[in-house]
């Protein structure tokens, strides 16, 4: 299991670290907010842990963020006792549980566990198929037969939305606010690029399925029939 930690405290931080490696889990560790949020929309984790009080972007905006982005796993909050009550009614649209912090560490194991399975049940409906192309949302990749490729966390939150919206137009504007957010500062180059990444990639398997240039609006993926060409 890959866990992204977000804990300001060195001491808790090392051991909820140490812990969670030992159950055998593959863990990274930051120390604040912007680190979280890049670290999580550029790998797959299986559940982010986010301290309340981390420093840099607050927990709820990473939270929020996340899923506008499509963040599909688990995310659990460390709360100190004394949290108040309605801050922690905010985060019910967005993290998943929440942790106080002076609870036994291993409780925190068994609710990272119980999370992992539970975000894993509710994913493993995530599997497309478009043309003859298998794309798997948990693990990031896309294949054909015994062909397999690994996309990065933007370039498959890109092909994810074209994918749901196969065959219909999707405006540049529209893409760019779900992917990088309202706020970001993107241009349509940047689009561009990792359009030209993900056919790139396409291309490896054959020319069936095909992501369109709408000239002057945005984007479409289309699924070639191959056999009725030859």
């Amino acid at each position: 299991m890959r866990i992204l930690l977000a804990e300001a405290d060195a001491k808790l931080g090392n051991k909820i670290k140490h812990m969670l490696e030992e159950a055998a889990n593959q863990v990274d560790w930051v120390v604040n907010g912007d680190m979280a949020f890049e670290y999580a929309l550029h790998a797959p984790y299986d559940v982010v842990i986010l301290d309340w009080m981390i420093p840099g972007q607050t927990s709820v905006s990473i939270c929020k963020s996340l899923r506008i982005r499509g963040y599909r796993g688990a995310i659990l909050m460390l709360m100190a006792k004394e949290a108040d009550q309605d801050r922690i009614a905010d985060l019910s649209t967005s993290a998943d549980a929440w942790f106080v912090k002076s609870i036994e560490l291993t409780e925190l194991l068994a609710q990272v566990q119980a999370l992992a399975r539970r975000s894993r049940a509710k994913m493993s409906d995530e599997i497309l198929q478009v043309g003859n192309l298998i794309f798997n949302c948990v693990t990031y990749c896309i294949r054909q037969g015994e062909t397999e490729i690994q996309l990065t966390s933007r370039e498959f939150q890109l092909l994810d939305l074209l994918v749901r919206n196969q065959e219909r137009v999707v405006p540049r504007e529209f893409i760019l606010e779900r992917i990088w957010g309202v706020e970001a500062a993107v241009s349509s180059n940047n689009l561009d690029a990792y359009v030209r990444l993900l056919r790139k990639k396409l291309r490896m398997f054959n020319n069936e399925v095909i992501i369109q240039t709408i000239r002057g609006i945005g984007y479409k993926l289309k699924v070639h029939d191959v056999c009725q060409n030859r």
